[in-house]
């Protein structure tokens, strides 16, 4: 009898353990995860504040996802005695570490005027925004695209660039590719320097980077470098046991890949099921945005449709050709997309199609082929309904 219950105690305890070790790794993934903001708010953090007063705050503020894992991530980092006061900024998507870091380091305030540039797919865009006092919210005073020599450039951003206060960021969008993100740097009179070769493809952390005038180009890549290898290594050791990929290296092949089939947040477990499926099958990914890439090596956008000779090519990155993974990433993923890649949904899905003719209504999945055939026979209706307008 008190054998039974030894062991019966025992298995409680070590399932108290499994529940606990799951909880505190939930809870290290939601502190380190993409943060909740839409646009960068403007944090006041008053002599005397606490770190308890200042995460209930951010909560309210929709900064934060949860107070409580944000003060206990603190309290972890032994953070919570540093925190400092002042103005500062919090951008958008800003996880909880990071948030942590920004209102612990001290320095000089960094609330006031901001100039972005945005790099995203085939674009570059500038943005001079400025704090509104009564919302703490930034507003937006200009935006033009520095490439394009056939406008005035605004008066306010050569206004703001005369003052010492101004910070300058650049915002990363996923899925861009590392001749992209060159190429636009190399249009930004902020840095200085050059970049001698175009990084590896996918080895750039998409993500908010803080500079100063005339900061290294060769510099800011590092750090993208340094951030997606950080981001990276802590995935691939967090990964699911079971999925088909051999190294860190195959993870962010296949996120490239994911990051190009969807935009949407919600969807990328799925997406990455699907493809996660195909692989332990032997099937072949059949995906388009490799074929893209074969063809325009992450040179901008293709610009028309795939001909039907190039999905019949033998190249490298033709998924429909070759078995497997292509030789490289494709883009550069985030962190979200790179996290869904080792740890897939856990579903029956092989085969997804667009939902409608908006890339941002997301796509209908199928786990048989008769089901998709039904859906792409949807789409199709749409397509027509459409060139009939």
């Amino acid at each position: 009898m008190w054998r039974n219950i030894a062991s019966n105690f025992l298995t409680f305890l070590v399932l108290i353990v499994f529940l606990l070790g799951g909880v505190i790794l939930w809870g290290q993934n939601e502190y380190a995860a993409q943060g909740p903001l839409d646009e960068a708010i403007c944090l006041q953090v008053p002599r005397g504040a606490t770190m308890r007063g200042i995460s209930n705050r951010l909560e309210q503020q929709g900064a934060v996802s949860s107070g409580m894992i944000f003060r206990l991530g603190t309290e972890y980092g032994d953070k919570t005695e540093a925190l400092k006061a002042g103005s500062w900024l919090i951008p958008e998507g800003a996880s909880m570490r990071e948030v942590t870091d920004i209102v612990t380091r001290g320095g000089a305030s960094t609330c006031g005027t901001e100039v972005v540039y945005r790099i995203g797919i085939n674009s570059l865009t500038v943005e001079v925004r400025e704090l509104d006092p009564s919302t703490n919210r930034f507003v937006e005073r200009a935006e033009f695209n520095p490439r394009d020599s056939d406008i005035e450039v605004p008066a306010i951003f050569e206004q703001v660039r005369e003052r010492a206060d101004t910070r300058y960021r650049i915002a990363m969008a996923e899925g861009v590719t590392s001749w992209q993100v060159v190429n636009s740097l190399r249009a930004m009179d902020v840095l200085s320097g050059d970049i001698e070769d175009v990084p590896p493809e996918g080895s750039l952390a998409p993500d908010s980077y803080e500079i100063t005038a005339d900061d290294s180009r060769a510099n800011l890549i590092a750090r993208m470098r340094s951030a997606q290898d950080a981001i990276l290594a802590a995935a691939w050791e967090g990964r699911a046991d079971d999925i088909p990929l051999n190294d860190p290296y195959e993870a962010l092949i296949l996120a490239s890949i994911i990051e190009k089939e969807t935009g949407v947040a919600s969807e990328r477990g799925q997406v990455a099921s699907v493809f996660t499926n195909r692989l332990r099958r032997g099937m072949r990914l059949q995906t388009d945005p490799t074929v893209i890439y074969g063809i325009t090596e992450g040179e901008g956008v293709l610009g028309r449709g795939i001909r039907r000779s190039e999905l019949r090519a033998a190249t490298p990155y033709n998924t429909y050709v070759i078995d497997g993974l292509p030789p490289t990433p494709i883009a550069n993923p985030g962190r979200a997309t790179i996290e869904a890649a080792v740890n897939p949904l856990d579903t029956d899905l092989i085969f997804f199609v667009a939902k409608s003719l908006d890339p941002g209504d997301g796509h209908l999945f199928a786990e048989t082929l008769q089901e998709h055939n039904d859906n792409v026979a949807a789409y199709r209706r749409l397509e027509a309904e459409r060139a009939n307008q």
